[in-house]
């Protein structure tokens, strides 16, 4: 499967968990349920939860640690509230509520689909993405003249999607019921966001640059499968991690902040007969690559950006670095992934902000607080990071699965 091709098959959190659930269950791995007995069986496991999902490859010797992945399944958008249904001077529109941190302008004047899943009155669920149905209007600028200046957003009145004008016996829940070829009253509840309509595309004079909605954080778990399916168990545990809602802070039963991974490792260490001490020796001898999009330094803003600590797309994957540890990356933990870059005979770049534009976060040091295991934090450089639409290169991400391998396989 193709990058692009991952996208399309992963239009929500929901999605994403499925398409890479699916990609373990053909190469052979187990899949663990949590309510049963846990399985230490030398080879490939899998779980999922909701939109998270997690695998892991036991050795046939006795495992000296872990060594472990991890990235995020979610994007920023907008999420259809429970009671979506709003209408006004005819128009047909759906409600719903700012998700993560978008940039909110970028996702006027686009097509959009509703994508995610839905409970039925039967008590089960299953997935749905709509029809490119939706859309966001920009005002005409001859109705606000101001607006290429100084253009202000009401996160409520100017972000409700219009699907319909004049058709006011047509519901949202219609709209998805007939994606999903169900009846609208057997809808119970959902959980869908929106999603760009138009397809990703390489473009630009050498067709390296990629065009495409969830490159952050999609491109790490794409780059972090390819990797992990090719890599095998040495001395370490092997995990792969993709957590669900790091765009919205982590906390929760499926985000790095909740129990899940901690749960996944101490369960793993328990079935193959480790008592606490032992477990806590094999957490001190674990290390983690939290993988997530960098920023890219951008060529109408270099400002920006620290003035020589900044990456550029086309030139390897980027280590992360912050003085107040919103990244997890330490000198010990920046050499063992320059090392895997020089393994693998990729380029490596690293990213530092500028002090006047504080960086955000990632599921990095969450990992780190919550088990004590070393983290570093790296990812590929993107422009138009949470846009409706983001920018990458086809170098920087083939780069980034190079590494990862190299990492995974690193002689301790």
């Amino acid at each position: 499967m193709s990058f692009l091709s991952f996208i399309e098959s992963s239009p929500s959190s929901y999605h994403a968990a499925a398409t890479v659930a699916a990609a373990f269950k053909d190469a052979g791995f187990t899949e663990q349920s949590e309510s049963s007995a846990w399985s230490a069986a030398p080879g490939g496991h899998y779980m999922v939860r909701d939109g998270a999902v997690l695998a892991w490859k036991i050795p046939s010797g006795s495992p000296r640690g872990f060594r472990i992945i991890g990235s995020h399944t979610d994007s920023p958008g907008f999420k259809l509230k429970p009671r979506p249904d709003l209408s006004a001077a005819g128009f047909q529109q759906a409600g719903v509520e700012v998700y993560g941190g978008p940039i909110i302008a970028s996702w006027f004047d686009r097509e959009l689909r509703l994508a995610g899943r839905i409970v039925l009155a039967d008590g089960t669920s299953q997935l749905v993405a709509t029809e490119a149905d939706f859309r966001i209007p920009h005002l005409a600028i001859h109705l606000d003249r101001s607006v290429n200046d100084s253009m202000t957003l009401d996160r409520q009145a100017h972000t409700q999607p219009i699907y319909a004008v004049g058709s006011a016996d047509t519901s949202v829940l219609d709209v998805v019921a007939a994606a999903a070829e169900v009846s609208a009253a057997d809808i119970v509840a959902h959980d869908l966001i929106t999603v760009d309509g138009q397809r990703g595309a390489e473009f630009g004079v050498d067709k390296r640059l990629i065009a495409a909605g969830r490159i952050d954080n999609l491109s790490s778990v794409w780059a972090s499968l390819q990797a992990f399916l090719r890599a095998s168990a040495g001395e370490d545990i092997l995990v792969f991690a993709a957590f669900d809602h790091e765009e919205i802070g982590s906390a929760t039963t499926t985000g790095a902040a909740g129990p899940i991974l901690e749960t996944v490792l101490s369960r793993t260490a328990a079935a193959l007969g480790c008592g606490f001490e032992e477990t806590q020796q094999m957490f001190a001898r674990s290390t983690c690559v939290s993988a997530d999009a960098a920023h890219s330094i951008h060529p109408n803003y270099a400002s920006r950006h620290d003035p020589v600590n900044y990456p550029v797309l086309g030139a390897g994957p980027v280590v992360k670095v912050n003085a107040n540890q919103r990244y997890a990356s330490n000198a010990v933990t920046v050499g063992m992934w320059e090392r895997a870059c020089r393994e693998a005979g990729v380029l490596s770049q690293v990213f530092a902000g500028n002090n006047n534009s504080p960086c955000g976060s990632t599921i990095g040091p969450i990992t780190a607080t919550r088990l004590g295991i070393e983290t570093v934090d790296v990812g590929i450089p993107l422009l138009s990071m949470h846009s409706a639409r983001e920018l990458a290169h086809v170098s920087d991400l083939e780069w980034f699965e190079q590494a990862l391998f190299s990492y995974l396989t690193l002689a301790d």
